[in-house]
């Protein structure tokens, strides 16, 4: 019989800063909520700036880090980071390399980069408290191709960068709108080979279906009304779920771990896509199914015994104070959950605390310096818990709340021994 074991897990951190440098109690707090774990994890969402240099491959939202971010994660106390994200390659391969190093230099259990796809898909595997821990980190865009890893080929050396899960998007539309759709397709464009040279790496196949269209990159399907439909290649799901399945056979506690940027249009509301995919890592043999992409609190559900957390928003999000794209409140809002296990292996209860965090000049309620996170109150804490319970029992999640704080309290389901 081995120990009772927490597991930790936040929203995403886009850090620039050492946040070692603020003093308040009230920070304090979220890091003694941090520190029951034995596993504490979260998503770095950022690249690291070292000694291979790097050059920006992209112009809004572009950033990175100095190392000692990573010394001030560890230092509140993560020891697990996903680094498969949109910015992991904001730097190139030459920052993939330098977080790479800089990260294992440190001893954080971690996954999703490598020097090529091999290496990036590999798990990272640590033991931590009383377990034995895998974490797959995996991500599906979009985004372009040469973010992605790649093996060397005959004709083409390996490629530094981020484990990817394919996916495609189409535009569904009705069928008068699709002919309509072609009949453009057939005017505008011309040959093949001007077709090609237009053509970016991350383009779908061209297609000589007339049921879909690939109008300049752009898939359109025929559909009953006008929708936007994700759908994640097999080939690279088997790859991903593969993975999960050995680290499960070996009995290890395995984290699945997906970043993504297909968003709802009500982006607090979960995509059913990734519904389905976050189920099928669980009848894998993943333990917990963590997802971040929209900076915003989703819901959680409960998975044969298992917590899939849909969205857990941000943690630490340290943007430029002229990107006005995140001026919504709930941007600043988001949960961090301990989830209990009991010596069994059985999952017990899930701890939650609701935080604020805002940008620099402290705008969004964070009085300290506007770095970190701090627990919420009053009607800030209701709100959180209120909202994050209302959108948790559509998938059968029921969460008790309690002052300024909240519980799930899970049926045993026996998952890891």
């Amino acid at each position: 019989m081995k120990d009772p074991f927490c597991a930790v897990v936040t929203g995403q951190s886009l850090i620039t800063h050492d946040i070692r440098l603020v003093q308040d109690e009230r920070f304090a707090e979220v890091e003694r909520f941090l520190r029951q774990g034995d596993i504490v994890f979260t998503n770095f969402e950022s690249t690291i700036l070292g000694k291979h240099g790097g050059w920006p491959t992209k112009g809004k939202f572009f950033g990175y880090s100095t190392a000692e971010v990573l010394d001030a994660l560890q230092g509140i106390g993560f020891n697990a980071l996903a680094l498969a994200n949109n910015h992991a390659f904001d730097l190139g391969p030459c920052g993939v390399l330098a977080t790479l190093e800089e990260v294992e230099a440190r001893g954080f259990l971690h996954a999703g980069i490598g020097v090529d796809e091999t290496d990036a898909t590999e798990l990272g595997r640590r033991h931590l408290g009383a377990r034995q821990v895998s974490l797959l980190a995996m991500d599906a865009g979009p985004g372009p191709a040469n973010m992605y890893a790649e093996n060397r080929t005959g004709s083409r050396p390996a490629r530094p960068g981020v484990n990817r899960l394919k996916t495609v998007r189409k535009i569904g539309v009705p069928d008068g709108h699709f002919r309509r759709l072609a009949r453009l397709s057939d005017q505008l464009q011309s040959s093949h080979l001007e077709i090609t040279n237009y053509a970016q790496p991350e383009d779908p196949p061209h297609l000589e279906s007339r049921k879909e269209l690939n109008f300049y990159g752009t898939l359109f399907t025929q559909a009953a009304d006008f929708r936007r439909l994700i759908e994640i290649d097999p080939q690279s799901a088997n790859l991903q779920l593969s993975a999960i399945r050995h680290a499960a056979a070996q009995g290890d506690f395995v984290i699945a771990y997906l970043h993504h940027h297909h968003w709802e249009p009500g982006w607090q509301d979960v995509p059913r896509w990734v519904q389905a995919f976050a189920r099928t890592c669980i009848d894998a043999g993943a333990d917990l199914f963590v997802s971040h992409g929209a900076p915003v609190l989703q819901a959680v559900e409960i998975y044969n015994g298992s917590p899939i957390f849909y969205g857990l928003g941000n943690f630490l999000f340290h943007v430029h104070a002229d990107e006005s794209e995140w001026d919504p409140p709930e941007v600043w809002q988001s949960i961090v959950a301990a989830c209990r296990y009991d010596a069994n292996g059985i999952l017990e209860a899930i701890d939650l605390l609701p935080v604020v965090i805002g940008e620099a000049n402290g705008r969004h309620g964070c009085q300290t310096s506007g770095l970190v996170p701090v627990p919420a109150g009053g009607h800030a804490a209701r709100d959180i818990l209120e909202g994050f319970a209302s959108r948790s029992r559509s998938f059968g999640a029921a969460i008790e709340i309690s002052g300024y704080s909240g519980r799930i309290v899970v049926p045993a389901v026996r998952k890891f021994g």
